[in-house]
């Protein structure tokens, strides 16, 4: 059996799918899967083994210049490829109309959520075949639960498992241990203060570790910057392509984040990561991994480096005891 899964944003719910598509090795090792995804996340797509072809699709893009030639040759380019697949199912696991409207291209028959579980109801007019899915959970539970019932089969979910392990690539620093700290978000009201980063940065080098960081904007730039600027010791990565930032995340030895994508990555590869909300709740699509945690601030009030920082170490001693019952 031949699947297209469709998700084509953003890099957490793309990174919310890994572990349904694991129940789905488990239970139904006779189908293959490929991928549609957003362009810029093709490179997270590619981490998971399971994943054959991956079709990029640039929505985002294509709705600046929808009346350009060659935006319409890119759509139909795409409608080509998706049919020459001859896939036997279309999983959309987005529930988006923008999501289905991508499934169509496939030409093949398409399985989602029903009316009542879809984030848009409209996205439901183009199922073939539509499963209920309570809205309430968590979204990797959601989406598990969804393949599950499309395919065929009962996941089991006292078990969590991307599938997922970090790309090959140089370590930035030989024989240190490294925390990573991921200040940038897309959104103003979840970025943690630049000055609590900085005291972030002071902690952790008091206590024999190296803060890394990065950016990916001018904004970000100029946190990074910052921080080095105040803690000398720490290292500011360069802006550079997903695959190498993933690389230096995951040979990190704790990660402390804001709630964004990269955050969820490090999760996912089943590192300490410690997640600082600030204007979200996490309840629903919070990071999830065995050794992560979510910090909520309260209502009116902040959240500190001590506590950042306590919470830290919590979770890189779980994963020391762990590591040695394993042994």
């Amino acid at each position: 059996m031949k699947v297209l899964i469709v998700k084509t944003s953003s890099m957490g719910d793309v990174i919310h799918t890994f572990p349904a598509i694991e129940d789905a090795r488990r239970a139904r090792p006779d189908i293959s899967f490929d991928w549609c995804v957003e362009e810029a996340f093709a490179g997270i797509v590619a981490l998971h083994p399971a994943i054959q072809t991956i079709h990029s699709v640039a929505i985002r893009r294509w709705r600046r210049k929808l009346l350009e030639p060659g935006t319409w040759r890119e759509v139909i380019g795409l409608r080509r490829a998706l049919r020459d697949c001859r896939y036997d199912l279309v999983l959309d696991g987005q529930g988006l109309l923008k999501s289905a409207l991508v499934a169509r291209l496939a030409a093949a028959p398409i399985a989602g959520f029903d009316r009542s579980s879809a984030r848009e109801p409209s996205a439901t007019l183009f199922y073939d075949h539509r499963y209920p899915v309570p809205r309430g959970l968590h979204a990797i539970e959601r989406t598990r639960r969804l393949f599950g019932l499309a395919l065929g089969y009962e996941p089991d979910l006292s078990r969590l498992d991307s599938g997922i392990a970090p790309p090959a690539g140089r370590s930035i620093l030989v024989g240190e241990k490294t925390a990573f700290l991921l200040h940038g978000t897309s959104r103003e009201d979840k970025k943690w203060p630049v000055a609590d980063w900085i005291e972030t940065a002071r902690l952790l080098v008091d206590k024999g570790m190296t803060p890394v960081t990065t950016w990916s904007n001018d904004r970000e730039q100029a946190a990074a910057e910052a921080i080095a600027g105040a803690v000398s010791q720490t290292v500011v990565v360069a802006r550079s392509p997903l695959a190498e930032i993933a690389a230096v995340i995951g040979g990190s030895a704790l990660v402390i984040g804001a709630d964004t994508g990269l955050t969820h990555l490090a999760s996912a590869f089943g590192l300490p990561t410690v997640a600082i909300f600030l204007a979200t709740e996490p309840g629903l699509t919070g990071p999830r991994g065995p050794f992560s945690s979510t910090l909520l601030a309260p209502p009116g009030k902040r959240m500190t480096p001590a506590e950042v920082i306590a919470e830290a170490e919590r979770l890189v001693e779980r994963q020391t005891l762990d590591q040695a019952g394993g042994r």
